[in-house]
């Protein structure tokens, strides 16, 4: 069994009833992540994304998660307000039944980073940037088991493995070092 540590836990707290669905943390997280920093903005780039059902004035921001290599078993529905929502519109993972919190160029997963920065900000940008404080930064410490975690290279090689296949990306690899 491991060893338990403590740990600090940032999550952001998400207020739906406040959310008037303006995307502005959309916009900040895309431009903020993109290389270089501020130079263009993609939402579809961004780790938060807003699930929005505009003429019944609903707005839920959701913020990406952990990458998982496949779907999950549940297919929960819920209903707001008389819309009815599959489980996976609220769902932080990137998983390879949807695209949403994927790179759209390369397929790799996006998660959330909390803005970390050098230096570190106070808070994230998209928390910052809501007006409406429907996004409530929070900070914790928790005793967790200290597991061996993956890195982000053998996490975007799984991703491109699971959509592409492994004899491609060898073969491109191949190629690639080929070229130089």
């Amino acid at each position: 069994m491991g060893e338990k540590k403590k740990k600090i836990v940032k999550t952001i707290k998400v207020d739906a009833d406040k959310c008037n669905g303006c995307r502005a943390c959309e916009v900040i997280c895309s431009a903020f992540h993109a290389t270089p920093k501020y130079s263009s903005n993609n939402p579809a780039r961004s780790r938060i994304r807003v699930i929005r059902h505009p003429l019944k004035d609903i707005y839920i921001p959701v913020y990406a998660g952990e990458y998982t290599a496949a779907e999950c078993m549940g297919r929960d529905k819920y209903v707001i307000d008389g819309k009815e929502y599959e489980e996976c519109a609220f769902c932080r993972a990137s998983c390879p039944s949807r695209d949403i919190f994927k790179e759209p160029d390369s397929g790799l997963p996006l998660k959330c980073d909390m803005c970390e920065s050098d230096p570190d900000l106070e808070e994230p940008l998209c928390v910052q940037w809501c007006l409406n404080d429907a996004l409530i930064y929070e900070e914790r410490e928790e005793e967790v088991e200290e597991e061996e975690e993956q890195e982000e290279l053998e996490i975007g090689l799984e991703a491109l493995a699971n959509k592409f296949g492994l004899d491609k990306i060898m073969d491109t690899v191949v190629r690639m070092s080929v070229k130089e």
